[in-house]
């Protein structure tokens, strides 16, 4: 008979609410919403639930009124060893038309198909090394989700918010054609943010979404209710596609003003820092994961700022990780926030700490870290996810270990699941050779479906994909973004040349759109009128010149090469010697830096008013030089007074700690009014 319940005599007794084992139903259960494509549906009294393995039966994972422990454990006993480390490994999985890894490829539109080619590294792709076997990155979809067992994917493609929600519901219903139905959940980089870098695994760069500052940005706005504003519009954004989790936010500390990374930061103070994390996680995720969150992965755990000389542990020359300042405690505050907060996932950096007491091994491979430090003494009991390839490509400490032997001692040290890789095989092959228990797996395999429980998705995976591109970059949170894009502006100086009068003549040149030294972009507003002042075409036509800079790495963050890091602006994109020509013109002047990174500015000439900006857009910069807003940003790190200073800086001290002339400004510098 259908819909008979085969339930052990402990769950009778608790669907009776006999709760002598401390689990049980509510006394009114509520009915929630079965989103499904081909999984029949049972019938018990007047509820309804999904028959998930198809068997004609209620089993306890499928019974939504079970306490989520109960639900995982019975999931836990169904699955094969190959479905539970299927399930451990998290990789990019691509749309149709999606060939962002492959050069060459010919590109066209991304739809939402599946792309079926299996992609296969031999070459470590920051390195240029051969690896020690050929790497299955992303796997062709189908075979992926039917015969790999893949469930976590991150997805990197960018394009319209209707296709990518069809997209997601297309994967849901692969997904839910498996012998489990388990359903996927997906990942994201950030795809809100104004950006410099938008390298692969940093960002996704211009998207549909709401458009709001940089991370540095949202730190510089010194405003924690727009901050928790800010969390909860792009968790709406990212729910409606079908993205349910986010690989972000950084709580690392931007106190190594050479390290490439802290454009992804809240700046160099931990308190703010820890601050700013806070928000973020309860904004997208909730006081508790629940079917509208976005669920976090913290990083990069215990800090990825302090970087010998700043390189950067994607490489061999950048694998070091030290703190000659004596500091490692400062920089797990923002962690301890995120704990706090109840981050989902928390990821362990690639670095390995040198001249501390731990290990001289990868974080994702050290016990003490994870174990000892994260889980124990911090209290963190969600998942640990590692970065993108420590097992193939980034082992650092444990170089001389076989893959299976890296397997081992990073599931030792507490790794739950591993980015980077879609062939589960050599995990399999670790068990079945008693390197690891099958026990532990189940560990992880636990922890990692009681987010997909908690965020509701095994009862409905699909979205509305309609409503999706109704809701997301809507201009009723665009309105909001906007806001936050002019507070996070800095007024560091001015020489009472702001506000621009009305009238005046302004030659507004940026970066902007061309990203490149030449040809110059010269700004001119949609409609004139919208400001007061008048916009010329060249600097001799102006009373007021304004130029506002975009530095940045040449080849970005994976461009890098072991060279000595130079924060000058003439190493980092910016001709210099023009723009000095533009301030010492007798003009009046006002220069407008993009800080990505803590750039050293001694070459420039001097100007009338400078602003430091994090991901911004001109029309914001406008209205807070022509006092249509009120300056409020405050610097969420210290600038370097030289270059002199960042060789001689202690590389885990923020620069508001720095002893001597280390700083030109410092955090929480900024004017709040324009005089």
């Amino acid at each position: 008979m259908k819909n008979i319940i085969p339930y052990s005599l402990k769950t009778i007794f608790t669907i009776g609410l006999v709760n002598i084992w401390g689990v049980g139903y509510a006394q009114n259960p509520q009915q929630p919403y079965l989103g499904h494509r081909t999984v029949p549906i049972l019938t018990v009294g007047k509820l309804k639930f999904k028959d998930l393995n198809k068997n004609g039966k209620l089993d306890a994972y499928e019974d939504w009124r079970l306490p989520i422990n109960t639900r995982i454990q019975n999931l836990i006993s169904q699955m094969t060893l190959d479905e539970k480390a299927g399930m451990m490994l998290i990789s990019t999985t691509r749309m149709a038309g999606d060939f962002a890894f492959e050069q060459g490829k010919p590109k066209g539109p991304i739809t939402s198909g599946f792309n079926e080619e299996d992609l296969v590294q031999n070459i470590n792709m920051f390195s240029r090394k051969p690896l020690p076997y050929p790497l299955l990155s992303a796997s062709g979809t189908t075979k992926g989700v039917k015969e790999k067992h893949l469930r976590n994917f991150i997805l990197r493609a960018n394009t319209d918010a209707k296709t990518i929600a069809e997209w997601s519901n297309n994967l849901q219903a692969l997904t839910e054609d498996t012998r489990l139905g388990i359903p996927a959940i997906v990942a994201s980089n950030p795809r809100n943010h104004i950006t410099r870098d938008n390298s692969v695994g940093l960002s996704v760069g211009t998207t549909v979404f709401s458009k709001w500052p940089g991370e540095l940005g949202l730190a510089a706005m010194h405003d924690l209710k727009l901050t928790r504003q800010f969390a909860e519009i792009a968790a709406q954004e990212w729910k409606a596609v079908g993205l349910r989790k986010g690989y972000q936010y950084m709580a690392d500390l931007a106190t190594e003003p050479r390290w490439q990374r802290i454009e992804g930061t809240f700046g160099e103070n931990a308190d703010w820092a820890a601050s700013m994390i806070f928000e973020v996680v309860q904004g997208f995720q909730g006081k508790k994961l629940n079917p509208n969150s976005v669920a976090l992965t913290t990083k990069h755990f215990p800090g990825g700022g302090p970087q010998v000389e700043g390189q950067d542990p994607h490489f061999d020359f950048g694998k070091d990780q030290h703190y000659p300042g004596g500091m490692f405690e400062y920089h797990l505050k923002p962690f301890i926030a995120a704990i706090k907060a109840g981050t989902s996932s928390m990821m362990p950096y690639y670095a390995k700490p040198i001249k501390t007491e731990f290990e001289e091994v990868g974080f994702a491979y050290s016990k003490a870290i994870i174990t000892d430090l994260l889980r124990k003494k911090l209290g963190f009991q969600g998942i640990v996810n590692s970065d993108t390839g420590p097992i193939e490509m980034m082992p650092w400490g444990v170089e001389g270990l076989s893959i299976l032997e890296r397997y081992q001692k990073s599931l030792d040290a507490g790794v739950d699941l591993y980015s980077g890789s879609a062939d589960p095989s050599l995990l399999i092959e670790t068990v079945r050779k008693g390197l690891v228990s099958e026990k532990r797996i189940d560990e992880s395999v636990s922890r990692i479906l009681k987010e997909r429980f908690e965020l509701g998705l095994f009862e409905n995976p699909y979205v509305d994909a309609e409503a999706a591109q109704k809701t997301v970059g809507n201009a009723n949170f665009q309105k909001v973004a906007d806001i936050a894009l002019r507070k996070s502006i800095v007024v560091l100086k001015n020489e009472k040349v702001l506000p621009i009068k009305a009238k005046t003549k302004v030659y507004f040149e940026t970066y902007l759109e061309s990203g490149k030294n030449n040809p110059h972009y010269v700004y001119q507003p949609k409609s004139s009128a919208d400001y007061a002042v008048e916009f010329v075409k060249t600097p001799e036509e102006a009373d007021q010149v304004i130029v506002w800079l975009m530095p940045g790495t040449a080849g970005g963050l994976f461009g890098s090469t072991g060279a000595p890091i130079d924060l000058r602006l003439s190493k980092n994109l910016i001709d210099v010697e023009y723009v000095n020509k533009l301030l010492k013109s007798g003009k009046s002047s006002t220069l407008c830096v993009n800080f990505t990174s803590p750039w050293v500015m001694e070459e420039l000439a001097p100007s009338n008013a400078l602003l430091a900006t994090f991901g911004t857009t001109p029309e914001a910069i406008l209205d807070i030089v022509l006092g249509k807003f009120k300056p409020s940003g405050k610097l969420p790190f210290s600038i370097p007074a030289s270059s002199k200073a960042v060789l001689e800086n202690l590389s885990d001290v923020p620069g508001f700690m720095k002893k001597g002339d280390y700083a030109l400004y410092k955090f929480g510098d900024g004017l709040q009014a324009l005089k």
